[in-house]
Parts: C-alpha cells; structure tokens; sequence
C-alpha cells in the first residue's frame, strides 16, 4: 500500500512541476472520451435501436426507376 501511495505523490509533484504537459494530457483525455462516447452513442442511435413505429416490420421502402420528369 505505501508504493501506491508514493507513487501518488510523484505523480502529483511531476504534474505539478510541468503544469503544460499535464493541462494537454488531460485534455487529449478527455477528448478522446468525449468522441468516443459521441461515436457510440450515434451507433447506437441509428443502428442498434428500433424504429419508433407500432410494427417496424411492415415498413416498404419505394423506389422509382423511370425518368423523372422535367429531364432533358
């Protein structure tokens, strides 16, 4: 338990003595959980979750493979 806490204190005294360093670390951290938790949550929004209609087995999808009007 106490080279735990040794350790703690020269993790402590090393960010304390370079502040720069510290600030951009804890910084990409936080932005690498930011995107990451952005990215997962749109996953799950658009794939994985199911459409909010009573019976989402029953919807078509139409398509029209003729020229469209006001073409040349």
């Amino acid at each position: 338990m106490s080279g735990i806490l040794s350790d703690a204190r020269l993790a402590a005294r090393a960010w304390v003595k370079h502040p720069g360093f510290t600030l951009i670390a804890v910084a990409s951290i936080a932005l690498g959980i930011g995107a990451n938790t952005a990215i997962f949550t749109l996953v799950d929004q658009v794939l994985l979750r199911m459409l909010p209609v009573r019976n989402p087995q029953e919807l078509v999808q139409l398509s029209f493979d003729g020229i469209p009007y006001g073409s040349n």
